[in-house]
């Protein structure tokens, strides 16, 4: 495997982790965002660990590091990914895998991130700073790990919003801007998402609010709320898991498995 880092601008990494060439066998791609509240990024248990679950379903992947701890106010975040995906189209004959079958995972905030590019990516502002086709770095399908979604409902994840808008008092009009629920339309990309019900930081209602504004758009969605589990479960093995030092259920831990069998229904 081929791992570089590669400096999409002055602010930007992606990490990339390209499998050797296997004759006739083109790959698919992920792009990895993890969490960490738009304060930090959670490589450790989010990164690259996570990509190499995607390794063996034929899958090269890449971890993008983006802008926290109030550097740079959204929409920046969404231009970082959006210039992650481009660059993995732009690179996708060169590493051997199809242009058609890339999507992106996120978890927390970074699932907030990814479900802006899955929604969002229409946003004038990308191509303003990215020149390039209408949709060329759109995803086929996002996956939103235990997802950040809403800053305007009781279940804001506060924190996360502070730091994406650089403020301890983001307005009305930002965080309408950056809360999912309010932006999903016919275009939004397919989304898989799973929750925990005993999330005490960001509400599971979060992914309830994504889900129904989904199912209004009629646009296609799969939901996996797990009724023990709380915040930053990673994998659902002791090592990915954030705050627990044992395994999940087998149910949680099959996540990624899930996932793979709903991309093949895109």
């Amino acid at each position: 495997m081929k791992c570089e880092q590669i400096m999409l601008d002055e602010n930007t990494r992606l990490d990339t982790y390209i499998s050797d060439k296997n004759g006739w066998y083109t790959r698919k791609a992920i792009l990895v965002i993890p969490g960490g509240g738009y304060e930090a990024v959670s490589n450790d248990c989010e990164g690259e660990a996570v990509g190499q679950a995607f390794v063996p379903y034929g899958f090269n992947f890449f971890v993008l590091q983006y802008s926290v701890d109030r550097t740079h106010s959204y929409p920046y975040q969404l231009i970082q990914a959006s210039m992650a995906m481009k660059f993995i189209r732009d690179h996708a004959e060169e590493y051997g895998i199809d242009p058609e079958e890339i999507y992106v995972v996120g978890f927390s905030a970074g699932a907030h991130l990814c479900g802006c590019l899955g929604i969002q990516w229409n946003k004038q502002e990308i191509y303003d700073a990215l020149p390039m086709p209408a949709g060329y770095h759109k995803p086929k399908g996002i996956l939103m790990i235990y997802p950040v979604v809403s800053g305007v409902s009781e279940y804001t994840h506060k924190g996360s919003f502070q730091n994406l808008f650089c403020s301890v008092s983001p307005t009305k009009e930002q965080l309408e801007m950056a809360s999912l629920e309010l932006h999903v339309t016919k275009d939004a990309v397919p989304v898989y998402m799973v929750h925990g019900a005993a999330d005490i930081y960001v509400p599971v209602e979060n992914a309830l609010l994504l889900a129904n504004a989904y199912s209004k758009a009629q646009v296609p969605f799969e939901l996996h709320i797990y009724p023990k589990e709380s915040h930053a479960f990673g994998l659902g093995n002791h090592i990915t898991n954030q705050w627990a030092d044992s395994d999940a259920p087998e149910g949680v831990r099959d996540w990624v498995k899930n996932a793979i069998t709903w991309m093949k229904t895109l």
